[in-house]
């Protein structure tokens, strides 16, 4: 499990998990910063520092080639096998992503050991340790370990980490892609802020935005910068409208509140990210007072801008069904009987036995990142460690991680009063040598800080990271902070190369007792 925490995300990942481990004493190995609740159920936790696992996965790899563990043969029918792929290895041994990842040499040779040595190795990738700068480079160095070690041939083997690719979709009718105009520009959520206070590099070519209308999302407290953010909302000149089930953050800044059906008050498709189902979700109550689905209320806009698209003019039903046919899936109804369409396809094909999603059906250990983003130039060539991210200094000596609470996946879990009391509150996780040599005890109130802002919160001395990164699990409301401003008043809205996203682990803070 590298980089995710399906005890809290995922637990039908934990069943899976268990029956392993009972039926065939299967172990299962966690790798993530601090300790999470899956970790704790794990055999072994690898602790390492923020942002170094591409170094670790180089060094699995390294150690493959060196004990004889590469599948040269599967590397050759199958990737593009770089000429200098082994020679580049053999310099990012366990001594070198000791270094790195702060590690033990024999931690890392261990975790090598059980994996290289298991046939059917399996690794669910998580979305978390690509919320980086070096994101991407890290994702992919984990992907190439089961094409260096040939595992995709094994029923069991491989790595998971996103199946989006197996529905299919025709979305020309739900996304109106037929009479989308290329013209418009489409900005990048993660950094609102800087697009609504007016950065040309986030604004594009077009001018400033003067108008927003939010559904499904709380950005004032979930987008990066939050301070920023605060600045780009405060603008006298900018009219904002909320779709929304909750009060949230947003909603009480916003010029104007549209109440929202939640999922049992509105028919729905969807798919799935921790199986492999279609399913249909059928409205099975009323909703209350004025609540309207979000294929309402734009419909409804459409109506009175006089947009005409043949979708605005289809109940959300219909949408469902054509967007089914137009994608090869049975009817709503015939799914909805079913309980669901298992779209995964066959062994084979799951396993990239018919080819990887090239042209030449053949794995990239040396990927086109040029072709992916403008920022693809710079990424290194071969699977590698990537030294873009916010790095620890003298002045910002720790490194922030700031994953979601075990409760709150999102901000609408926030609204739960039982979650609430469970989480009891924001907390800073530090090591308690961190906290001796700041002078801090449990409890003791902690500010950090960067120059993009700061933050009050208890700390909570917790063994279970390397000295040097702090844990600050939320999202909690900002009402919920000492000084009404949530851990993303830390986090930045740089870009990710290749093509942007936010690098929400990638911080270094200064810590100090408030």
């Amino acid at each position: 499990m590298w980089g995710g925490n399906p005890v809290a995300t995922q637990v039908n990942v934990m069943t899976h998990v268990a029956r392993a481990r009972k039926a065939r004493g299967a172990k299962l190995v966690v790798i993530d910063p601090y300790r999470t609740g899956s970790a704790e159920a794990a055999d072994l936790h690898l602790a390492l520092r923020p942002g170094t696992d591409a170094a670790l996965a180089c060094a699995v790899m390294a150690i493959a080639f060196r004990d004889g563990f590469a599948d040269r043969d599967y590397m050759a029918r199958y990737t593009d096998f770089p000429p200098g792929l082994e020679a580049h290895l053999a310099t990012r041994g366990p001594e070198w992503a000791a270094g790195i990842t702060g590690l033990a040499v024999a931690e890392i040779e261990d975790f090598a050991r059980l994996y290289l040595g298991t046939e059917r190795a399996f690794i669910r990738v998580g979305y978390g340790f690509s919320r980086s700068r070096n994101g991407a480079v890290a994702l992919h160095a984990v992907s190439c370990l089961p094409s260096v070690t040939g595992k995709w041939r094994q029923r069991g083997g491989g790595a998971f980490w996103n199946n989006g690719d197996i529905y299919h979709w025709d979305k020309t009718l739900i996304e109106g892609l037929d009479l989308r105009d290329a013209r418009v520009r489409e900005l990048d959520m993660s950094r609102i802020g800087a697009v609504l206070t007016g950065e040309r590099a986030a604004l594009g070519d077009g001018p400033p935005v003067a108008a927003m209308l939010i559904q499904n999302t709380n950005p004032l407290e979930v987008a990066p910068n939050s301070n920023r953010v605060r600045r780009g909302f405060a603008r006298e000149d900018l009219f904002v409208a909320v779709h929304e089930q909750f009060l949230t953050e947003t909603a009480k800044w916003a010029d104007v509140v549209l109440p929202a059906t939640m999922f049992l008050e509105h028919d729905d498709l969807y798919q799935a990210g921790g199986h492999a189902h279609i399913q249909i979700g059928p409205k099975l109550v009323e909703p209350p007072g004025e609540c309207r689905s979000n294929h309402e209320v734009i419909c409804a806009l459409a109506r009175r801008l006089g947009a005409r698209h043949r979708g605005f003019a289809m109940t959300a039903w219909e949408l469902i069904e054509a967007t089914l046919a137009a994608s090869g899936w049975p009817d709503a109804a015939s799914v909805l009987a079913r309980g669901g369409i298992d779209a995964q396809p066959g062994f084979a094909a799951s396993h990239f036995l018919e080819g990887f999603g090239h042209a030449d059906g053949r794995f990239r250990f040396a990927p086109d990142w040029a072709a992916l983003g403008a920022a693809g130039a710079a990424l290194p060539k071969l699977p590698d460690q990537f030294d873009a991210i916010e790095a620890a200094t003298p002045e910002t000596p720790f490194r922030l991680v700031a994953p979601p609470a075990r409760q709150f996946l999102n901000t609408s879990f926030t609204e739960n009063p039982a979650g609430r009391q469970r989480e009891g509150g924001p907390r800073v996780m530090i090591h308690p040598a961190d906290a001796a040599s700041l002078g801090v005890a449990e409890g003791t109130r902690l500010r950090l800080g960067n120059a993009r802002g700061t933050v009050v919160a208890p700390a909570r001395l917790f063994g279970g990271v390397q000295r040097g990164v702090l844990v600050v699990e939320g999202i909690w409301p900002s009402a919920d902070w000492e000084e009404g401003i949530g851990i993303n008043a830390l986090t930045s809205d740089e870009p990710g190369p290749p093509d942007g996203g936010a690098v929400f682990h990638d911080t270094a803070v200064w810590a100090r007792a408030a």
